[in-house]
């Protein structure tokens, strides 16, 4: 499998419009590498690829990947967007996929529900774009040789859709993982997680490699660096830092290429020499920027 990195940013991206936080000042002087919103690109032999959501800054992130260029005076060699919930960071790029151009709409009920109720996006022509309804566990085929399989995570549903309560941690079709192979190497890719239960722990021991939320490095992060009061696990992330956190519950996948994606503008883990960081590459973890180049 060939992977690309479109985007390696949480929602906002780095630097953050509106934030003067460290990492957001340390990108607009050029010391920090600007990330746009995450998306991932897959594909079985570098010629037709599947896009793993639709980041709001897609434009960009295909204008910047030879890969995603077109190859004849009409056309794109994207031939799937899958999406893994409907957040405005992996939904909002579907407007931009709009100019006449086919490819499949793959996700769950409930996402494929979020952007039936929403008439914006009927500017996707649905005589060019169809959607395909994925169910849990149930392997789809978006290109020959290559079978995804999406599952629940811990999660809850997009900032839109909240209510009074909000149950952070919910399992259902709003937030899936997606189990990737092309029948001889194992991708996971899951870019919002809200806890690892033992069960996600040992299904993850299968990987190859694995994609994962790396939103914030504590969970009280926005608090610490005065830029909101949400915690990570209100917001649906799980900490890298912490006896429950990624680092601590993964350390034992010694196997597998671990990589951390949807990473926030204020994770301390962007400064190239912060402890921060160092301590997640002493765990066998990477940082994944916009570009990366990945073969499995």
């Amino acid at each position: 499998m060939f992977i690309t990195i479109l985007g390696a940013g949480a929602g906002g991206g780095l630097p953050q419009w509106n934030c003067g936080c460290r990492n957001c000042t340390d990108a607009r002087t050029g010391r920090l590498p600007p990330m746009t919103q995450s998306s991932v690109a897959v594909s079985v032999d570098g010629v037709d690829w599947v896009v793993l959501n639709a980041s709001p800054d897609i434009r960009a992130q295909f204008a910047s990947s030879p890969s995603m260029h077109p190859t004849s005076l009409r056309g794109s060699p994207v031939r799937a967007v899958v999406l893994t919930n409907g957040d405005i960071d992996h939904v909002a790029g579907l407007l931009t996929l709009r100019e006449k151009t086919p490819f499949t709409v793959y996700a769950t009920s409930e996402t494929l529900g979020i952007l039936d109720r929403d008439s914006v996006f009927a500017v996707l022509d649905p005589a060019l774009v169809s959607k395909e309804t994925i169910a849990l566990d149930a392997a789809f085929s978006p290109l020959a040789g290559l079978q995804i399989t999406p599952f629940a995570v811990p999660g809850k549903v997009p900032l839109y859709m909240e209510g009074a309560e909000v149950d952070t941690e919910a399992m259902g079709e709003n937030t899936v993982g997606l189990r990737i192979t092309d029948g001889a190497k194992v991708l996971y890719y899951i870019p919002g997680c809200a806890t690892l239960p033992d069960w996600l722990v040992a299904r993850l021991g299968e990987a190859d490699m694995l994609l994962f939320d790396g939103t914030v490095w504590e969970n009280d992060e926005m608090a610490q660096t005065g830029t909101g009061a949400k915690t990570g696990a209100r917001m649906g992330h799980i900490s890298m830092r912490g006896d429950a956190g990624s680092l601590a519950r993964l350390s034992g996948l010694t196997q597998t290429r671990k990589l951390y994606i949807h990473i926030n503008n204020t994770n301390p883990i962007l400064q190239p020499d912060g402890p921060e960081r160092a301590e997640a590459l002493a765990h066998g973890w990477q940082i994944t920027a916009d570009g990366m180049e990945l073969e499995l």
